[in-house]
């Protein structure tokens, strides 16, 4: 197990997974102590919007596929609400919504610029991120 995912703050994270596997520079997502200043880095409130965007993409994108996609969208929903809270209709529901607001070119997906289009557009995205990521 990663020893960084020991600590309390991410032990607890529903992306602690994620975060350590985005910003580790190793295959095996196990974080040296340079990445974990790079994460530390781009967590302060003085790291620019984009950057944290550019993250955040990162860790959403389960696939790596460089799109947000319904899949991806369902692995963020559930790890957000407990999987038991919300039936599959209710996420489907959830997705689809996401998708009508944000999907701009209606392709099925969040591209990176969709996704920093919405987040440009909500005023509590930084401290959201520094909290749930």
């Amino acid at each position: 197990m990663n020893k960084i995912l020991q600590y309390p703050e991410l032990s607890v994270n529903p992306f602690g997974d994620r975060i350590c596997k985005v910003f580790s520079s190793s295959q095996d997502g196990d974080c040296t102590f340079e990445d974990f200043l790079d994460m530390m880095s781009v967590l302060s409130e003085a790291a620019p919007k984009l950057v944290k965007a550019e993250h955040a993409f990162r860790i959403f994108d389960f696939d790596g596929d460089d799109m947000l996609g319904v899949s991806d969208l369902k692995k963020v929903i559930e790890r957000l609400v407990d999987k038991n809270h919300l039936t599959d209709a209710e996420i489907q529901d959830v997705i689809e919504n996401i998708l009508e607001e944000a999907d701009l070119d209606d392709d099925g997906a969040l591209s990176f610029a969709e996704f920093e289009h919405i987040i440009d557009r909500s005023s509590d995205f930084e401290s959201a991120f520094r909290m749930r990521l």
